[in-house]
């Protein structure tokens, strides 16, 4: 009987301890990466991309996870058409060459039972570099009109445009990139 007992309650824990990973696909109609940069000492502008597609694996039980998220280039939104062609130029995102940005992390860094930082490498214009995005809020639970499980959050970075190959206009144009993300993925 003790036996048993013991059996059960190792098996019982040991479900507690193996808690599997859970995936969610983004959800595009509510994830907008944005960007914000000092305009030459006038104003603060902002802009955003449109169309962003990939996958969250998160273990909150282990207190791990992964991103790994695809931005499309050409999909970036400044509010104006004419400068939306201009910023896809050569000179700063290149979008005939580089049609798409990446984030991908391996490591999800926890705050007792919340994600408080994801630590991975951002790649945009080709070139790949450490970026850490500090997570201001984090909640999941179920949609109330998708009807399964969904994950939101909203994280942020500062970056140097110059270090990816898109240093025109600095210092006159601010070389340090506000990047933030408001984020919302469905459980797969």
């Amino acid at each position: 009987m003790q036996r048993t007992t013991l059996l059960i309650a190792a098996m019982a824990c040991s479900g507690l301890v193996h808690a599997a990973p859970e995936v969610y696909v983004i959800d595009n109609n509510h994830t907008f990466p944005n960007f914000s940069y000092n305009h030459l000492g006038y104003s603060v502008q902002m802009s955003r991309f449109d169309t962003t597609s990939g996958k969250i694996v998160i273990d909150r039980a282990a207190k791990t996870g992964n991103v790994d998220i695809e931005i499309l280039t050409t999909s970036v939104n400044t509010g104006s058409k004419l400068f939306n062609e201009h910023i896809q130029e050569a000179d700063f995102l290149d979008t005939k060459q580089f049609t798409k940005a990446q984030f991908k992390s391996e490591k999800i860094v926890f705050d007792g039972d919340k994600p408080a930082r994801v630590e991975g490498q951002l790649t945009l214009k080709g070139i790949t570099r450490p970026v850490t995005l500090d997570i201001a809020s984090f909640h999941c639970m179920p949609h109330p009109m998708k009807k399964k499980d969904a994950c939101g959050a909203n994280a942020s970075a500062v970056i140097k445009r110059s270090e990816f190959n898109m240093g025109k206009y600095v210092p006159a144009v601010g070389d340090e990139v506000t990047l933030t993300i408001a984020v919302e993925a469905l459980k797969e």
